[in-house]
C-alpha cells in the first residue's frame, strides 16, 4: 500500500497506553514494534517507514501476533534452506504462504522474490469490506524481526498469546459464494465457537457452547448420512 502513512484504525477503540516500543533497521527500512493497551486489550502496531519516508503499518491482538510469531519460525526455516536468488530465473508468485483468520480480519504471510531480493510480505484485511494494510520485511531480517516480536511478547503478554498457542486454530470454509469462519473464543461462561456467516458486507454469526460441540457435530453428521442415504 502506497501512501504517506497506511494502517488498520478500526482496533484502537478510545485512550491508547503505549507499553513498549522497539526499532529496528532492515536494509533500508526502519520498523517500530509498538505494545499498545486500550479498553479492549492489548495490541502490538508494526509499522514500516521505507527509505522514502512512506508509511505502512498493520495492527495485530497478541493473540494473533503469537501465532503469526510462530508462524514466522517455520518462514525462516523455509528461507534457509533456499537456493540462492537467481535474478535471471525469479519464481513467480509466491514461494512460501500462510493464512490466519482472527474475528472479522484475515492474515496473510506471502514468502516472495523479484530482482532487488526476497522479502515477506504480511497483509491485514477485512472480511467485510475491501480495506489492506500490508507490510513488506526484508527475508534477511526475519531472525531479527521473530527475535524482538518474541521478546515483546513474553514480556508484556497477559494470557492471550498464551491460550491462542494452546488452542484449537480459527478455520475458513467457502462453499459456494459464501465465507464461514469458525473461531474459539473464550468470555465469562467459558469457551465456545463463533460461526459466522459471510457475504460481501453482510454477516452473520452463531454462538455454540464448548458443552454442545459434540452434539451440534452429531446432528450434522446424522444430515450427512440421511442425505448420502437418500
Amino acid at each position: 500500500m502506497s501512501g504517506s502513512e497506511s494502517g488498520s484504525d478500526e482496533m484502537p477503540m478510545g485512550a491508547q497506553g503505549d507499553l513498549a516500543s522497539r526499532n529496528l533497521v532492515l536494509e533500508s527500512k526502519r520498523f517500530y514494534l509498538d505494545v499498545k493497551e486500550n479498553q479492549r486489550g492489548r495490541f502490538i502496531k508494526i509499522a514500516e517507514i521505507s527509505a522514502d519516508g512512506r508509511k505502512n503499518q498493520i495492527l495485530m491482538t497478541f493473540s494473533t501476533a503469537a501465532v503469526f510469531n510462530r508462524n514466522l519460525l517455520d518462514f525462516i526455516e523455509f528461507y534457509r534452506d533456499l537456493d540462492k536468488l537467481n535474478p535471471d530465473n525469479l519464481h513467480q508468485g509466491e514461494l512460501k504462504s500462510e493464512v490466519m483468520y482472527k474475528d472479522d480480519k484475515k492474515y496473510h504471510m506471502d514468502l516472495k522474490e523479484n530482482a532487488r531480493g526476497r522479502f515477506l510480505k504480511v497483509s491485514e484485511t477485512f472480511t467485510r469490506g475491501y480495506s489492506r494494510f500490508q507490510v513488506f520485511i526484508p527475508a534477511d531480517g526475519m531472525v531479527e524481526f521473530q527475535h524482538n516480536l518474541g521478546e515483546l511478547i513474553d514480556e508484556y503478554d497477559n494470557g492471550d498469546a498464551e491460550e491462542a498457542m494452546n488452542a484449537p486454530q480459527n478455520k475458513h470454509l467457502r462453499i459456494e459464494n459464501k465465507n464461514f469462519y469458525f473461531d474459539i473464543k473464550r468470555n465469562q461462561k467459558g469457551r465456545y465457537m463463533s460461526i459466522s456467516e459471510v457475504k460481501g458486507t453482510y454477516r452473520n454469526a452463531i454462538l455454540i457452547p464448548e458443552s454442545g460441540w459434540e452434539n451440534f457435530r452429531n446432528i450434522l453428521d446424522e444430515y450427512v448420512k440421511q442425505v448420502k442415504d437418500e
